[in-house]
């Protein structure tokens, strides 16, 4: 992609969208056969399964918060702890959904591993699509913040797990050094490849003065 030196809103607006796609791809590849390969399958059934698009979108799943509240029947009615059509039963009531609705631990961590990946990957992505290093900080905040919004949005409630902040500000610095850097060394190396042919044009310069002397 070539660099644009003015303002460009269309040219933005493509790169930020690029970048979010691109990083919900990286995930949607990563989670859910790690999730159908180590997380517990009751509970992840219970959840949706790992196709699921919370367990990307929704933060309490990396918080390893229950995404479920009571049911209503419970308190005063906890003996209709079950759902029965024809003499059979076909449901479970809250009280008997604890072993589903229980948290699994391994499943908050194979997102946040996954999200930390993908974090990687986005180093790429920027160096690739944004390429000016002064440009990686904005990119990679609007990310984030993009994120946040849909998150909160998608969970009806603000994030408000110290672990999942953690995991947020963790991969976004990780993010933005490492693709600093990689911008930094390739304008460097690109800025090397150059002035050689400026040195060979002054020195043929002086040699042809030196023999017309």
């Amino acid at each position: 992609m070539s660099k644009s030196t003015g303002w460009d809103p269309a040219l933005l607006i493509s790169q930020i969208i690029a970048m979010q796609t691109l990083h919900y791809v990286t995930l949607a590849l990563l989670v859910p056969p790690l999730l159908v390969m180590f997380a517990e399958p009751g509970s992840l059934e219970y959840e949706g399964g790992a196709a699921n698009v919370g367990m990307i979108m929704d933060w309490r799943e990396m918080a390893g918060r229950p995404t479920t509240r009571a049911l209503p029947g419970e308190g005063p009615w906890k003996s209709f702890n079950s759902v029965w059509s024809g003499g059979k039963q076909v449901g479970l009531g809250p009280s008997q959904q604890t072993d589903f609705r229980s948290v699994d631990v391994v499943r908050c961590w194979i997102i946040a591993g996954c999200w930390m990946v993908a974090s990687a990957a986005d180093v790429y992505y920027l160096y690739s699509l944004v390429r000016r290093p002064r440009l990686v900080l904005d990119f990679a905040l609007t990310l984030l913040f993009v994120h946040l919004v849909l998150t909160t949005y998608y969970s009806a409630a603000i994030p408000t797990s110290l672990f999942f902040w953690a995991v947020m500000c963790v991969s976004t610095t990780g993010t933005v050094v490492f693709a600093e850097q990689m911008c930094v060394k390739r304008e460097m190396n690109e800025g090397l490849v150059v002035a050689p042919t400026h040195d060979g044009d002054d020195s043929m310069e002086m040699d042809s003065l030196l023999r017309e002397d």
